[in-house]
């Protein structure tokens, strides 16, 4: 077919969708283009369905190709590799907002793959990929309730901007992403610098009517090379597991209703599946039983929100769960911190290395390293459950990504503390929003190890039920089966002045505006009350770093001595390190960070440093090495690699005939600056050390003068006014090479 595009200018910058022209054999396939950015999107799906399966098993991918940056990856082989986090987090971005609008029933695989064939480093591929994932669901065959638009928002100089470019996001207090349809936001995902509820808002909705120029662009592609779309499956109960939840099971059902332990009410739901099961034909099977139970679960849950204002636990719409904060729980570890709220438990603990430490990124964007970093640990146990312990998966990644994002801006700048901070959250127990629980475990944590956080920061993930009337309610701090049974998570961290991160997802086929402000307005509440309960335990940062953790000194050289700092093949830093045990990170501007727990330590790198910098002046007195002889006098190292001459005529108090027969090579001798040439090459005195009279007649006035010598007060010394060698030579000088480079004349 001919390739066929659509065009519309967002901010400024051209749109472009344009399909038929790569990736013919797929079933539908896209370029979309903004900026210089460009990435092709493709799907893919079986025609027959998976057999045994009851769920929507749906896959995507995001492929960086770094030669759309111009890079060429790092590594041996040169080639990119498993996913970074970034491309994890933009998998995770475009399926969150498009597997809600496809049919639950739908037991086919399908394959959604992103590849970005050039970033600008200007325009967001990761926005491009959910509205190109859009627009190839809109021209296949398969069922879609979209299509969906895609934009970010910035909030710079006090005025929100549509799709500001990536450089911008270091000015701008908000960096808000939102999908929506025609009349409803599906997806949110921000984070902020501690901004307002009020103004979210209003991105948000700025963002919505942006994204329905995006929406009317891929229907119209769709109107002239869409697919006719293959018919919805039909929903599959077996009304035989219905009929058999008779009025016994009834009973039941209402005591496991109301059972707050999530641990006691699973062995209870498990129990009535092999009653149930046990007492139907062999036509109904334990899992048919389970999703019928599944079913009536779901029902109750929405009967006693809407219509009772109770949940399962009995809890009010928006009473929040027991809550308990606790710090300093390890001994050893540089900080630690403990957050459960119900049967959501999550230990954090903080490490503070030095700026060396900071995690390297191999990917499209700007950035090429960070120094905050926080990992997610999600173990079976948590759960009580057997699962395989191994590599983070992309939840794992995810709600990492979340809570490091909600804290990150509360952090001190490198420049007033310079650590790489890694934070390690433990989830010890999960009935709900462990992300969240994260947020406030990290929280304490940092502030247990002395890090300088501006503000205390808090989560809460806030639920919504809704009725077949349009009547629904939104829950505060929902837990793990008001989740599962529920149609929203919307997580929201922040301080007690504003907000920091957001994340929503929904499963319907997106929510109002209206419910979008009430969720807002009422998770601020909740996070308030939980900042108040981690006040009590921790009301600020402890006024200094753990014992345990490395103290970070800075110091300031000239730039022109990084060189020496470094040495050859860092020789010389290595050789500090290993005669110091600290850590030393040299940056371009000249500053040097040195970190150790052991003052003493720090103290000894920085004179050595202080040595190797050291420049001399006219006056200052050193103890150095003689570490040549010439005719006219000796050199004395009074600086690592830097030399000074004493002329024979400042040796000593009285004449000499010889060098050598006042100082040899190896000797340790005390001389002072007496001039410095404008060659840089130093001039020293022993003599004037010697003379304590000053009306003593000096040596030069009363002895003879060696060949070749004027008098310095009448002139200058032979060293200072020798006449200048050109080239290889005098080179070699500044070099301290052992040759001497001058012959008397």
């Amino acid at each position: 077919m001919a390739p066929q595009s659509v065009s519309s200018t967002i901010a400024g910058r051209e749109l472009i969708i344009e399909t038929g022209k790569l990736a013919q054999q797929a079933n539908a396939a896209v370029t979309v283009r903004y900026g210089d950015t460009v990435v092709l999107v493709t799907v893919c799906f079986n025609k027959e369905p998976r057999e045994g399966v009851d769920f929507l098993p749906l896959t995507i991918d995001y492929e960086e190709r770094l030669y759309a940056a111009g890079k060429i990856p790092g590594g041996f082989i040169r080639r990119e590799g498993r996913p970074s986090e970034a491309a994890t987090l933009a998998c995770r971005m475009t399926d969150r907002p498009i597997r809600p609008l496809l049919p639950k029933n739908w037991h086919s695989d399908i394959q959604i793959i992103t590849t970005v064939l050039s970033a600008d480093q200007e325009n967001d591929p990761d926005i491009l990929s959910v509205i190109g994932s859009s627009a190839v669901l809109a021209l296949s065959e398969i069922p879609f309730d979209g299509p969906i638009g895609a934009v970010n928002v910035g909030y710079i100089n006090s005025e929100l901007v549509l799709n500001p470019k990536m450089a911008q996001y270091d000015e701008s207090q908000l960096d808000l992403i939102v999908v929506s349809t025609k009349e409803k936001v599906i997806m949110v995902e921000a984070g902020a610098k501690e901004i307002s509820e009020d103004i979210v808002l209003q991105g948000i909705k700025f963002a919505h009517e942006a994204n329905q120029d995006i929406i009317k662009l891929q229907e119209e592609l769709q109107k002239s090379e869409g697919k006719p779309k293959l018919p919805v499956p039909e929903e599959k109960v077996k009304t035989e597991a219905i009929e058999a939840l008779s009025k016994t099971v009834d009973e039941k059902m209402e005591q496991l209703l109301t059972e707050a332990d999530r641990t006691v009410r699973e062995q209870m739901l498990e129990a009535l599946i092999k009653e149930l099961a046990a007492n139907t034909g062999d036509d109904v099977t334990e899992s048919d039983i389970a999703a019928a139970i599944d079913a009536r679960v779901k029902e109750e849950v929405r009967v006693g929100v809407l219509e009772k204002g109770k949940r399962i636990s009995g809890r009010s719409l928006t009473e929040i769960r027991p809550l308990s904060c606790e710090v300093g729980l390890l001994p050893r570890t540089h900080g630690s911190g403990m957050f459960t709220r119900g049967q959501t438990q999550v230990l954090s603990i903080t490490t503070l290395g030095s700026t060396r430490k900071e995690q390297m990124l191999d990917g499209l964007g700007l950035e090429e390293s960070k120094r905050f970093i926080h990992h997610y640990n999600f173990p079976g146990f948590s759960t009580g459950e057997v699962r395989r312990v191994g590599s983070p998966g992309r939840r794992e990644i995810g709600h990492g990504a979340l809570a490091e994002r909600a804290l990150v801006t509360v952090l001190p700048t490198v420049e007033d503390f310079p650590y790489t901070i890694r934070l390690v959250s433990e989830v010890l127990s999960s009935s709900g929003s462990t992300s969240m629980a994260s947020v406030c475990a990290g929280s304490l944590s940092l502030m247990d190890a002395g890090v300088p956080v501006k503000k205390a920061v808090a989560g809460i993930a806030m639920g919504l039920v809704t009725g077949d009337d349009g009547k629904y309610a939104v829950l505060t701090d929902i837990e793990g089966i008001e989740d599962f049974n529920g149609d929203m998570d919307f997580k929201i961290a922040g301080t007690m002045d504003g907000i920091t991160a957001i994340q929503m997802d929904t499963k319907l086929d997106g929510v109002s505006l209206e419910i979008v402000e009430k969720t807002l307005s009422q998770g601020r509440d909740a996070r308030l009350y939980i900042l108040d309960k981690m006040h009590e335990a921790i009301a600020a940062s402890r006024p200094d770093v753990s014992r345990y953790a490395p103290r970070m000194t800075k110091m300031k050289i000239d730039p022109a001595k990084i060189g020496a700092v470094i040495g050859t093949g860092g020789k010389t830093i290595r050789s500090i390190i290993e005669q110091t045990k600290t850590t030393i990170d040299v940056e371009d501007d000249g500053t040097v960070v040195i970190g150790s727990p052991d003052m003493e330590a720090t103290q000894k790198a920085i004179s050595i440093i202080e040595s190797l910098t050291r420049e001399a002046k006219i006056g200052d007195i050193y103890t150095g090495k003689v570490s040549r002889i010439l005719n006219f006098g000796a050199m004395v190292e009074i600086l690592p690699g830097k030399e000074g001459l004493v002329h024979i005529s400042e040796l000593a108090d009285r004449r000499l005939d010889r060098v050598e027969d006042e100082v040899k090579i190896g000797d340790e001798v005390t001389v002072k600056v007496i001039s410095i040439d404008d060659m840089g090459r130093v001039n020293l005195s022993r003599r004037a050390l010697f003379e304590k009279d000053s009306d003593k007649p000096l040596p030069s006035e009363t002895a003879p003068r060696p060949s070749g010598y004027r008098d310095r007060r009448g002139g200058s010394s032979g060293y200072g006014n020798r006449p200048r060698y050109s080239g290889d030579r005098q080179q070699r000088y500044n070099r301290g090479s052992s040759r001497p480079p001058f012959k008397r004349d």
